[in-house]
């Protein structure tokens, strides 16, 4: 169980680094407005401090992140 919580914890910290690349496109040019309006939703979900379930609760806080994200 530890392993699989330690494996969801450790993919939502790589989903910071996917999110920030999201953030990033939103900003290109190059970039459609209605890619940039879904890259921006998911950027402003994953950095919100609001979040569906809290990421202190065991397995399901993490898991929430990845779902959605």
């Amino acid at each position: 169980m530890n392993k699989l919580f330690a494996l969801w914890k450790q993919q939502a910290r790589k989903l910071n680094l996917e999110v920030y690349a999201l953030y990033l496109a939103c900003r290109d040019p190059r970039v459609s407005w209605q890619a940039r309006i879904f890259a921006a939703a998911v950027a402003a979900y994953a950095f919100s401090p609001i979040d569906l379930i809290p990421d202190f609760i065991p397995i399901l806080g993490y898991l929430d992140d990845l779902v959605l994200i």
